[in-house]
């Protein structure tokens, strides 16, 4: 059966996407063998967020030259957040601005370690264009491993995507 989760592409995004194959034959997931309430969680959020007096945006300029291509490098965002700025053209920003917690839920992992459902909140979060190009190559080189070390750094032994 041929699920069409591409049906809210642009037409002209379509084909890049929809007949892709996937890369490798390995499975894209590990077992998660600690305990989630002693757990050090981590959020990833597609939404593009950076922090307005520390970090450079995304490069939307790029994607507007080239409207297939989507910015593969990621930022650390901290605990503590302070003021967030979103570099995505293919969200609305009203509302995460208002609440970022829509995008990057940290008051509500907060809260789930409070609970102690999960161990612990990570110290920083990951934070990514969600819009990226076909090939993701960036990604494979870059990106991943980048974010990778970043987790391995923070001693983060789960990851939550929160998609945007």
């Amino acid at each position: 059966m041929i699920i069409d989760s591409y049906r809210f592409l642009p037409r002209s995004f379509r084909p890049l996407y929809e007949n892709a194959q996937p890369h490798g034959t390995d499975p894209v997931w590990a077992p998660f063998e600690k305990r989630l309430g002693d757990s050090r969680i981590a959020l990833l959020t597609s939404s593009g967020m950076f922090l307005e007096d520390s970090q450079e945006p995304f490069d939307l300029d790029r994607e507007r030259a080239e409207p297939t291509w989507g910015d593969p490098s990621f930022r650390a965002i901290p605990t503590q957040m302070g003021t967030i700025g979103l570099a995505h053209l293919h969200i609305s920003h009203d509302d995460i601005l208002a609440d970022p917690n829509i995008a990057l839920p940290i008051d509500r992992l907060a809260e789930a370690a409070a609970g102690g459902r999960i161990g612990e909140v990570a110290p920083q979060h990951i934070s990514v264009m969600g819009f990226q190009e076909e090939s993701l190559e960036g990604w494979r080189e870059l990106t991943a491993p980048g974010i990778i070390e970043l987790l391995h750094r923070d001693e983060v032994d789960g990851l939550i995507l929160a998609p945007v």
